[in-house]
């Protein structure tokens, strides 16, 4: 039999441990009231891909990450191989921007379309969340979202929702699981993508593809 101060202390524990529950939960709840969250979402933009021209060998590349370039300019040539003079062609980037990746060497043979770099315009940053299917009617374009990076813990940013896609990825999963009759797909969670644009960066500089967590204020 337990004693008389044991059964005082496991009482004791299990008021606090209920209480706790109870707090937590009442938090919860007034929190989802107001906001529709998710940790699914990631800094984005819209990619600017330099791909080759035709194939040949690549000849006076021009760039590198982090190398800033203007819409039209020249960054490279293609050296059409073959006997005798062979023309070369431009590699033009589509438009303005600051090299993100590079995947292109001076010197190196490439086919026709090869993407040879990605750029991005940093002036137009925006997030991509990906919102549960059963929150997506809390969220409306225009609310006010609060977001946190990864990479900038403690920094508030600020955004607004911008657009939300008209539609998920997909209604049902093809992959079932190896006790389930395989004939029949499994329905999945299904998140909708939101895009964020950035109101207030408070300091913080931005990259593709870094974490995010948003909060969106609900009407």
């Amino acid at each position: 039999m337990l004693k008389g101060s044991t059964k005082i202390a496991l009482t004791v524990i299990a008021v606090v441990s209920l209480l706790e529950a109870s707090a937590f939960a009442g938090t919860y709840l007034l929190y989802s009231r107001h906001y529709v969250s998710t940790d699914n979402a990631q800094v984005d933009g819209d990619k600017i891909d330099i791909n080759a021209p035709s194939t040949g060998t690549l000849a006076n590349w021009l760039v590198s990450e982090g190398s800033a370039i203007r819409e039209e300019q020249i960054v490279g040539r293609i050296q059409a191989v073959g006997s005798g003079a062979q023309p070369n062609r431009a590699v033009r980037a589509p438009s303005a921007g600051t090299i993100a990746v590079n995947n292109a060497i001076a010197g190196q043979y490439v086919t026709a379309g090869t993407k040879l770099a990605t750029a991005y315009d940093f002036n137009n940053i925006y997030l991509t969340a990906r919102v549960e299917e059963t929150e997506i009617g809390h969220v409306q374009v225009g609310r006010p979202v609060d977001i946190s990076v990864d990479a900038f813990p403690g920094v508030s940013i600020t955004g607004q929702v911008w657009t939300i896609q008209a539609s998920t990825a997909g209604v049902f999963s093809f992959f079932p699981g190896p006790d389930t009759d395989p004939s029949n797909p499994q329905k999945t969670d299904q998140y909708v993508p939101v895009k964020i644009s950035i109101m207030n960066l408070n300091g913080a500089i931005l990259v593709p593809g870094m974490n995010a967590n948003v909060r969106i204020h609900k009407p």
